[in-house]
């Protein structure tokens, strides 16, 4: 690598974290070109090896970080300040990075030194025997094993994925952010919360136009959909969210992911079958928990029947309660509306108690709690956006842990939704030590004026959440990059710490410390709080068959496919919703336009993690209510047996040496008041 301290390319900077404000999209292609070749060129010395050794094994580590170091900071900044010039940059580039991991993944010299290194490791080196156990298993599943022409074939397949899922996910963002609602009557605004309204007149007002100015960013929708009284509004953007990136709603056949996803699960399935699995759900479960497609789909309906007997009587009521028939973009303003009604609570209502300071001194004082950490502000090394701040984690003894980037507002020009991804990778090895960084991500509405960030109990949760993940990569103890942190957990279980996180965000200890009016200071009343709990159950039912929708469509979708007859993506989707669903949208509804979880980013055939691992979380959860909230030992056996191993141990494995048992399904079902005792099928 050339080291570039003021001059050069900041890409290929030896500087310890990414000079992102120095990045530029033409410092994208020859920095991965220069990479790329370097790291060719250690491959094949690599390859060269008579005995393969533990210092073998850190340098083909080493190569995995050299191109991380690179392709991470491009990455993440396309997802958070994309720009024509750098999407066309990272465009340029991807189907090189992409054919660098193919390449390496076929590579017969490395995968017969991966399997004389796998004899010759110790047990005792459980890191080691893991990330050589999963090299061995990421070989086959790249195609190393497959005749000349069909791993010629393998690689092709390999570009046009990674190029197609891009173009989906470049899709989604250019049509969310063509929608615009320009309206200048008040009275049309009714019942939105003042703190977007005062955003709407700050962007009008950028823009030269009187009244009020709406975007389609995550926070808007979500307000409008449950906020706004005129039905009308609630019904325009209702259709302008489901449509995005289709041949229906505003912006029909501009950005249209159809054809894309067609492709995608054609492109997919012939990859499966040259690997020869039976579908690419089959092939996705090689690095899952889960051992079988009929075992993910047993397991979704058999929470769909427990459930949605539940969702039946809720919307039931909440259809008596409207007295009307209730359109899809009617449920949430009602929901919200008979839960005010119920439980004397809103989330508007809350808002002014959650101001985002006080929430994060709240969440980094749990995880001092937790865990003994120590979570300050510092100085920003550098970032690709002014309102991005930088955080510093230490030990109780002081001792640095790591660090993380945090991007949490929404803005034009950024990827919706929330996330956590590695920016640098825990490392300890032969010329290369390094602290774990992180990029935690949200969209919640920015300050406006003298008004403070404020968030919704809802927002709240999701910062919980991401943090989860975060801890999950900062607390990790293996010194192995690709098995440290959330790199080789199984897509299953990666989700165990960040629901289990959510978890705190409910509890009447952790909201007394943390919600404070922003403006008063006086803290969010007890009975609030008790309120607050007794509504954490409200519409569980109908919160659950939503989910089980998604993940049902998205596994039956990859697990059915057949050339014969494509997709079927609408009329699968038609008969999921049958079978588990209690609101049916409209023909226009395009929601799998929208699905970037499966089609553009790293959910395909894998939606159903969220539920099974909200299974593991809940039970996990449910050990710290039986030893106390905030029991050090319990989460000290928390942090070594889940977070501390990263991927170098077996999920299960993992779970039953904290819980000292198989997980359990009862704890999920109380959480979300559908009370049944039930072993999990996932021994």
């Amino acid at each position: 690598m050339t080291a570039s301290d003021g001059a050069g390319n900041p890409l290929l900077s030896s500087d310890a974290l990414p000079r992102f404000s120095a990045i530029r999209a033409e410092h994208v292609e020859p920095a991965v070109r220069e990479t790329l070749a370097a790291q060719r060129a250690a491959l094949e010395r690599a390859e060269r090896a008579e005995t393969p050794t533990l210092e073998w094994l850190a340098s083909l580590e080493l190569i995995h970080e050299a191109v991380h170091r690179v392709w991470s900071p491009v990455s993440h900044l396309n997802s958070v300040v994309s720009t024509p010039e750098l999407r066309s940059a990272f465009n340029a580039c991807l189907p090189l990075v992409t054919e660098f991991g193919t390449e390496l993944a076929q590579n017969e010299r490395l995968y017969r030194l991966f399997g004389a290194l796998e004899e010759s490791l110790p047990e005792s080196l459980t890191a080691e025997r893991a990330l050589v156990r999963h090299a061995l298993r990421d070989f086959k599943l790249g195609g190393v094993a497959l005749p000349p022409t069909e791993r010629t074939r393998f690689r092709e397949l390999m570009q046009t994925l990674a190029a197609r899922q891009a173009a989906f996910e470049q899709n989604l963002m250019d049509a969310t952010d063509a929608f615009r609602h320009h309206e200048q009557d008040r009275g049309a605004l009714a019942g939105l919360p003042e703190v977007l309204l005062e955003r709407a007149r700050a962007a009008a007002r950028a823009e030269n136009l009187p009244g009020w100015l709406l975007t389609l960013d995550p926070p808007t929708y979500q307000a409008v959909i449950t906020h706004a009284e005129a039905p009308q509004l609630r019904e325009k953007y209702y259709e302008a969210w489901v449509t995005r990136a289709s041949d229906r709603g505003p912006s029909a056949g501009r950005w249209d992911n159809g054809p894309l996803i067609e492709e995608i699960l054609k492109l997919r399935h012939e990859a499966a079958a040259l690997l020869g699995y039976e579908s690419y759900a089959a092939l996705s479960l090689a690095t899952k928990m889960a051992r079988s497609p009929a075992e993910v789909i047993d397991f979704l309906r058999d929470l769909a029947r427990r459930s949605k007997p539940v969702a039946e009587r809720e919307i039931g009521e909440l259809t008596r309660y409207a007295g009307r028939k209730l359109e899809p973009w009617d449920v949430a303003f009602y929901a919200e509306r008979m839960k005010q009604e119920r439980f004397a609570i809103a989330e508007e209502e809350l808002r002014p108690y959650f101001p985002l300071e006080r929430v994060l001194e709240g969440l980094f004082g749990l995880a001092g709690r937790l865990f003994g950490l120590a979570i300050e502000r510092a100085d920003a090394p550098d970032v690709w956006h002014p309102s991005v701040r930088y955080y510093r984690l230490r030990n109780a003894s002081g001792g640095d842990v790591g660090g993380f980037f945090a991007d949490l507002f929404a803005r034009p020009n950024k990827r919706g939704g929330a996330w956590m991804d590695g920016c640098v990778n825990r490392a300890n090895l032969p010329g290369l030590r390094q602290l774990p960084v992180a990029h935690l991500v949200c969209n919640f509405n920015p300050p406006v004026g003298e008004t403070p960030s404020l968030l919704t109990h809802g927002d709240v949760v999701t910062l919980f959440h991401e943090f989860g993940h975060a801890l999950h990569h900062l607390l990790t103890e293996v010194d192995y990059p690709s098995v440290a942190g959330i790199n080789g957990v199984a897509w299953d279980a990666v989700e165990l710490p960040s629901q289990f996180l959510e978890n705190f965000s409910w509890l009447p200890e952790v909201l007394t410390g943390m919600a404070h009016h922003y403006k008063t200071s006086e803290p969010l009343p007890a009975a609030k709080i008790e309120t607050l709990n007794r509504s954490r159950t409200f519409l569980a039912g109908l919160g659950m068959v939503r989910q089980l929708e998604f993940a049902l469509f998205d596994f039956r979708l990859h697990h059915e496919y057949s050339p014969a007859t494509g997709g079927r993506t609408l009329a699968l989707l038609d008969e999921v919703r049958r079978e588990v669903a209690v609101v049916h949208p409209p023909e226009y509804n395009r929601f799998p336009n929208t699905f970037g979880h499966i089609f553009g980013g790293g959910y395909a055939a894998g939606y159903y993690s969220y539920k099974w691992a909200e299974v593991l979380a809940a039970d996990a959860f449910a050990a710290f209510t039986e030893a106390g909230a905030f029991d050090r030992a319990t989460a000290e056996r928390f942090r070594g047996a889940v977070l501390a191993v990263g991927g170098s141990r077996e999920p299960l494995d993992a779970f039953v040496a904290f819980r000292g048992r198989a997980p359990r399904l009862e704890p999920l079902l109380k959480q979300a008041g559908i009370e049944e005792s039930q072993e999990l099928a996932v021994q």
